[in-house]
């Protein structure tokens, strides 16, 4: 089985669950947007966007501000993101077998700080790179390119782990192997993956 220098993640819906907490406050921005009443089903189509391109989807005329305000709503919310059982045990083990970990996720410095730093999980990635650290976005491979960058890896040596269609094709584009995080994507199932997990344990299987 290949040997990997690096894990790097995802993090809504792999490494933590943040669908109400992205999905709520969607449906207040639209109902504040367009006076339309969505259902939770009906939003869920666009959990697998990047913030931006759900302001596109929705034609939302200010792009900018209103997914700011939503991205305030979102940290608003009470029940906050949590993270999904067995990272703990996963991080740790990776950790102390001195396998690099990584993060490349489109949330801003601010969330990442809410979600992550708080929780402590950053004590276990050697970088993150987020909405502000590069030009382009997934399912461009520049976040990807500039992680394994400051990991010091090559392309090959590195698998991405993620939850939906263009974390894939991210993966795809810069060369880098794909994990798919079925336990946390609502999108069913994704095609020509390098290896499905059920669950986060699961990970630990490729070490």
């Amino acid at each position: 089985m290949k040997k990997y220098k690096a894990f790097i993640y995802d993090l809504d819906g792999t490494v933590l669950n943040t669908l109400n907490m992205n999905m709520y406050p969607l449906m207040k921005i639209i109902k504040e947007e367009t006076g339309e009443d969505w259902t939770f089903e009906q939003v869920l189509k666009f959990a697998p966007y990047p913030g931006m391109k759900v302001m596109e989807e929705l034609n939302i005329k200010d792009k900018e501000k209103t997914y700011a305000r939503w991205v305030q709503y979102v940290n608003e919310y009470e029940e906050g993101a949590t993270l999904y059982e067995g990272f703990n045990e996963v991080f740790e083990i990776l950790n102390n077998q001195k396998i690099k970990q990584a993060i490349v996720s489109a949330k801003t410095l601010k969330q990442y700080q809410i979600d992550v730093v708080s929780k402590g999980i950053d004590q276990y990635m050697e970088t993150a790179v987020l909405a502000d650290d590069t030009t382009k976005h997934k399912p461009d491979p520049e976040p990807l390119l500039e992680c394994i960058k400051r990991l010091n890896i090559l392309p090959e040596e590195a698998i991405y782990i993620g939850d939906a269609l263009s974390d894939q094709q991210a993966s795809m584009n810069a060369g880098i192997d794909f994990g798919y995080a079925k336990w946390g994507s609502v999108i069913g199932n994704l095609s020509h993956c390098d290896y499905v997990f059920e669950h986060p344990l699961d990970i630990l299987k490729l070490i």
